[in-house]
């Protein structure tokens, strides 16, 4: 391998166009390394950001396009006499080839990202008869993605690309994977909005007429008890991750990203971000929602409540947590280093005032895009001062990640003991 990078200094460009081509057609070359590789080249300024980027889209076009034409015109019976040659059983020709027929052309987008995978799409594709027309946006779509998330991830790692592309590229695949999934539902959505109104309606109908007692708050209860499950299942992952010292890695790479690839004018602008995080602040949004719930008038004093409960339980809460953690690892992993930060009370007290704000606040509007907007605002804000404690702060990321867990499971078990205490008011007053 070094002997390859030795010359991919020297031929920079070439090697990396030649690199991608020769590993899309199944040979054993990690193409994937070379574009880590080529973003540090361009961290040193040795390479052009634009010319590496482009480089691999056009020779991941190139390499994917060829195969699918030697599958297409060769047929199966190229796999039978030359599969074994590059590893392409009949075993796995049938594996991708299912997984093709019920996602279509769209894992093209994708495959480049699965090891094992992007050497036979371009194959598969031609086997299976696949249009030209078919294949060819979405295998360049994916070359372009593919190419953009390596080189960038080289040059933001720098000097230590080579320490960290393995770990960051799986981190990488999990982010881009949840990306698409969400972009995926987006266009879905887009794309067959009248038909998914009709086919809920329909559904809602159907459980209305099987489970007549069920009303909306009820439903609503339901949904808060799903998420209060996969925050605590969370929970007790990182809980394990904890005692095990399994933070790491993730906390290495994580910083040194961040403080890479932050200049240190940007770190000036950011200081005043962690204002936002300050008690002035935490005090005029729980006025602004006490005034709120004050005016509106609904169940008033249960709000009021469920408010108190939150805010004051919030550091008895974390309390219990760090005891109940330090006493396990004493009997577990007694020798072994942990955070005594974890999980950070200025993340989980963020994570609990700003969210039993924008709870309490959207319950008392009836519009329906503000709903749906203001949450996914929440979060983007959540992750851009976490961010920016990671870049201004000691605090590790792993802590921080818990305080925001931690912090979501509190709020979102009193929300679910809240909204049933509700029913019950609500039942005995006769509404």
């Amino acid at each position: 391998m070094s002997h390859w990078v030795s010359i991919f200094q020297q031929h920079s460009y070439l090697i990396l166009f030649a690199v991608i081509v020769l590993e899309l057609l199944a040979l054993p070359i990690s193409g994937e390394f070379f574009m880590g590789y080529a973003g540090y080249l361009v961290f040193q300024g040795k390479m052009s950001y634009f010319l590496a980027v482009l480089t691999v889209i056009v020779a991941g076009g190139i390499g994917i396009t060829v195969t699918y034409w030697l599958g297409r015109i060769g047929g199966y019976k190229l796999i039978e006499k030359y599969g074994r040659y590059i590893h392409l059983s009949p075993k796995t020709y049938d594996k991708i080839a299912s997984w093709m027929e019920k996602s279509g052309s769209k894992l093209l987008v994708f495959a480049y990202f699965i090891p094992g995978v992007r050497h036979f799409t371009g194959y598969v594709s031609g086997i299976s008869r696949m249009t030209y027309r078919t294949f060819i946006t979405p295998a360049y779509v994916g070359a372009s993605l593919w190419g953009f998330c390596f080189i960038t991830l080289g040059k933001a790692l720098g000097p230590r690309w080579d320490e960290f592309h393995k770990a960051a590229g799986r981190y990488l695949i999990i982010a881009i994977l949840i990306l698409a999934l969400f972009l995926g539902g987006l266009l879905i959505y887009k794309m067959y909005k009248s038909q998914m109104k009709n086919g809920l309606l329909k559904l809602f109908q159907y459980l209305v007429f099987r489970f007549r007692t069920i009303r909306a708050v009820e439903v609503f209860l339901i949904s808060l008890a799903i998420v209060l499950l996969s925050l605590v299942i969370w929970m007790m992952g990182l809980a394990q991750d904890y005692l095990y010292n399994e933070f790491t890695q993730f906390n290495e790479i994580t910083s040194y990203i961040i403080h890479a690839n932050l200049q240190e004018q940007w770190k000036r602008v950011l200081r005043g971000i962690l204002s936002l995080q300050s008690p002035n602040l935490y005090g005029v949004l729980i006025l602004i929602t006490i005034v709120v719930i004050w005016r509106k008038n609904q169940n008033r004093w249960l709000e009021f409540l469920l408010l108190t409960v939150i805010l004051l339980g919030m550091h008895l809460y974390r309390e219990m947590i760090i005891h109940v953690l330090f006493y396990v690892h004493s009997f577990w992993k007694p020798n072994s280093m942990i955070s005594a930060d974890f999980p950070n009370k200025r993340a989980m007290t963020t994570m609990v005032v700003y969210g039993v704000s924008v709870f309490l606040l959207l319950r008392h509007t009836t519009n329906v895009y503000i709903q749906i907007v203001i949450p996914i605002l929440s979060v983007v804000f959540m992750l851009f001062l976490a961010i920016v404690n990671i870049a201004l702060t000691p605090t590790l990321p792993s802590d921080i990640v818990g305080g925001y867990v931690y912090g979501s499971v509190w709020i979102f078990l009193n929300f679910f003991l809240f909204e049933m205490l509700r029913i019950m008011v609500n039942e005995r007053n006769g509404k």
